[in-house]
């Protein structure tokens, strides 16, 4: 038997088959339908692993499209998830840091991986990935190469953390003969200055796990890393946290 979680994002659906430790996953565009997108994660799962919905103990929903699942058996917070999926991947985690498609999030958990805090950014997408897209669509890059282009350039200033404010900032920079690269690192300094203040928000405690897509940048890591002095627990499924988590909810459900 499995159980599979699925966390539906504004940006990518994310889907985990679990039957006591990850079998498989996927990740697809959530597009303009989260219950469709949920739903192709879903059939795509059993198909994959050429498995029935008979072989499916639970089903449990998250992230801001959940209530849209009506094939799931749950439907839980992505907080809950997103701690349940961080701690069963490192027990010794006790903040997380998750940056998402348009919200952020800092949660603070005790050594039984129960939560005891957490703080939310949904107000604007000053710091998200949707943020990162936008910006680095001026310079023409995609997301994927960001890395490489911003290594061992100093950061050019980005003073606003406002997703239209920095595109305009952005531009400007660009026909001042502003170098890309040093663009780029002020981009990922911006978003790590945003995210340490919401990191202050609550009492940080080691370790500290770094999750969401945004996650997969090292050098975002790195400048997180040296800003807060802290060790920084990253995983290569950092994109699926909240649909682990999801699933392992569903796994031990009676």
């Amino acid at each position: 038997m499995y159980s599979i979680g699925i966390d539906t994002g504004s940006v990518a659906t994310k889907g985990v088959l679990f039957d006591g430790n990850i079998v498989d996953n996927v990740i697809l565009p959530t597009g303009w339908s989260p219950k469709n997108a949920s739903k192709e994660v879903f059939n795509k799962l059993l198909e994959r692993n050429n498995i029935s919905e008979v072989d499916i103990k639970r089903i449990i929903g998250t992230g801001y499209g959940r209530i849209s699942m009506d094939f799931a058996d749950k439907a839980i917070t992505e907080i809950t998830c997103h701690a349940k999926g961080a701690y069963y991947l490192n027990s010794n985690i006790r903040t997380i840091l998750d940056i998402g498609g348009q919200d952020s999030k800092v949660i603070s958990l005790d050594e039984k991986g129960n939560i005891i805090d957490f703080v939310m950014n949904d107000k604007c997408a000053a710091g998200t990935g949707k943020f990162l897209e936008v910006t680095l669509n001026n310079l023409g890059i995609d997301v994927n190469e960001i890395d490489d282009l911003v290594k061992d350039n100093k950061p050019m200033d980005i003073s606003s953390m406002c997703t239209v404010f920095a595109e305009s900032e952005i531009v400007s920079l660009l026909a001042k003969g502003g170098n890309k690269g040093e663009i780029a690192s002020g981009i990922l300094y911006s978003i790590a200055k945003k995210s340490s203040s919401l990191l202050n928000r609550v009492s940080i405690r080691e370790k500290i796990a770094f999750t969401g897509g945004v996650a997969k940048s090292k050098e975002l890591k790195r400048i997180l890393k040296d800003k807060l002095n802290k060790d920084i627990f990253t995983s290569d499924n950092t994109q699926i946290i909240g649909a682990l988590g999801a699933a392992v909810i569903g796994w031990n459900l009676k």
